[in-house]
């Protein structure tokens, strides 16, 4: 995936040609400008692409390289994050290539106070001196919430286009959505959609939520001539409701390319080093990690848990039971007199709770028409659990609405009476039971941090790595010598300290019997 513009290819001999790449986040971009000799000429822009690495910024490059021969330039450089130290290109920091880019597109009768960088994953502003140079650079948490990625993963899981949200936010009105913490974001879209708040109006509040992350760290800055830069400007929605509380907000044409222009333009004042051939673009040093054992030892260490299905029968009384979650919905119809399923069904919420579940009443009732009339069985009752378990639940007209602890302790206890801890793992949350006598006596969820949870995954596998979820196990059973990060916290760690036994209870001597359920 891609963005590519071509500006112009006029043949000019006694020209200089400079290129410029920008190793962001979640992008590679790369300009190419040319400027005649004459001291008094004005660079021009002949080329510029875009290109969205998915997590793989190494072959990204190459591929957005290989269309150019790199000794034909007068100059080549490099800006962005840490990747721009592993490639053998003259590199300059960002803040560097923002000063050179805001000298080209600056017009002359305006000096704009500060530069609001809104990439893919990150969100700063630039504070400006009146000469231009930056004075101060302005930064929020390292929260992602509220950037272009983060939008994109929350569209997806509402099933909303980009076009969609371009033409709901111009014309609905905004649901507020918490900007503070991504998780906290996640959660009031999923919460909202799981009790009715149409997707238009969610899809508009998160608009306005980036528009107000950039707010607050303009709140220190003059807030007339700003300008905006980063790939985010192309969300046309966001830049509305910025243009509603800035005065003259500036967004140039080289918006998207920013900082690659500017390595472009510092290349073509400054010498930069012999442009490498294309197999020689990368350092050859190894970074080392600390690392795990392989998944695959502790495959004996699981055991999973199941009922048989079986064929439905004339006469047969059953009870539905749903769960209709933050990602997923599924639902089960068992026959009460030997409790064998007759037929599942797990699907997406989509953030529509209600369309979720009509959609797994009906994967029942076809299920159950290729074996018997569906009219000669009767269904006592239907249960209802999860976050949209409410709505769902008033829609069914059905009083069976309990919350997830007490669906979860109900199963693992009926597959061992014995089990006193149980884990789950689900799309958002991530939560530890402690059981006492087949009854739950207490409870810890995640507070704050959702890593480790499953849509956490599913999207961290799909945008980072290009794998989809439902081949997420089989390549990780593969690895052989799991990479970890000493600074990250896996969601479980602070669940475990509140279990009994990691408090010192004299009542408890052994390591809990576990279920772990994985949603």
């Amino acid at each position: 995936m891609g963005y590519h513009r071509q500006m112009r290819k006029e043949p000019a001999a006694t020209e200089i040609n400079t290129l410029g790449v920008c190793l962001g986040a979640s992008t590679v971009s790369i300009v190419h400008i040319r400027k005649n000799p004459s001291p008094s000429s004005r660079p021009r822009v002949v080329d510029t692409s875009i290109h969205a690495h998915e997590g793989d910024p190494k072959k990204t490059l190459v591929n957005a390289l290989n269309r150019f021969e790199l000794s034909a330039f007068d100059g080549v450089a490099a800006t962005g994050r840490r990747f721009r130290h592993f490639v053998n290109l003259t590199s300059i920091p960002e803040p560097e290539a923002v000063e050179m880019a805001y000298r080209f597109v600056k017009l002359p009768d305006i000096a704009c106070p500060a530069i609001v960088s809104a990439g893919g994953e990150t969100f700063m502003v630039y504070a400006l001196s009146p000469s231009g140079q930056i004075s101060n650079v302005l930064t929020g948490n390292k929260c992602a919430s509220g950037t272009g990625e983060f939008l994109l993963q929350q569209l997806r899981r509402m099933d909303v286009s980009l076009e969609e949200a371009a033409e709901w936010a111009a014309t609905e009105t905004p649901y507020h959505v918490s900007g503070r913490c991504s998780v906290f974001c996640k959660s009031d879209c999923t919460h909202a959609t799981n009790k009715g708040v149409p997707r238009p109006k969610v899809t508009a509040g998160l608009c306005q939520m980036m528009a107000n992350k950039i707010l607050e760290l303009l709140k220190k800055v003059d807030r007339r001539h700003v300008m905006i830069t980063g790939g985010t400007t192309r969300n046309r929605m966001m830049i509305e409701y910025l243009r509603k509380e800035i005065d003259d907000l500036i967004v140039p044409d080289e918006a998207p390319y920013f900082e690659a222009l500017g390595a472009a333009l510092w290349a073509m004042d400054n010498d930069t080093a012999v442009s490498p051939h294309i197999t020689d673009l990368f350092h050859s040093e190894i970074a080392s990690f600390d690392v795990l054992q392989p998944l695959s030892h502790f495959e004996d260490q699981v055991e999973f848990k199941s009922i048989g299905m079986d064929t439905p029968r004339s006469g047969d009384t059953c009870i539905l039971g749903l769960d209709v979650g933050s990602t997923t919905t599924k639902a089960v119809l068992m026959r009460t007199s030997d409790n064998a399923l007759l037929g599942t069904v797990y699907l997406r919420t989509s953030g529509d709770p209600v369309g979720a579940s009509r959609k797994c009443y009906q994967a029942i009732l076809e299920q159950i028409e290729r074996r018997v009339d569906p009219k000669s069985l009767h269904i006592e009752g239907l249960g209802v659990c999860g976050s949209g378990r409410q709505i769902a639940g008033l829609h069914a007209l059905t009083d069976g609405i309990m919350n997830e602890i007490i669906a979860h302790a109900a199963a693992a206890v009926y597959f061992d009476m014995g089990v006193d801890t149980i884990f789950e793992i689900g799309g958002q949350d991530a939560k530890y039971t402690y059981i006492t006598n087949g009854v739950p006596s207490d409870y810890a969820m995640n507070e704050a941090c959702s890593a480790g949870t499953g849509s956490f995954l599913e999207e961290s596998a799909l945008e980072t790595l290009g794998v989809e979820m439902e081949a997420i196990a089989d390549i990780a059973l593969t690895g052989t010598a799991p990479r970890i990060s000493m600074t990250s916290v896996p969601p479980l760690s602070p669940l475990i300290l509140k279990m009994p036994s990691m408090r010192g209870s004299a009542t408890r001597t052994s390591w809990p019997a576990w279920s772990i359920r994985f949603a």
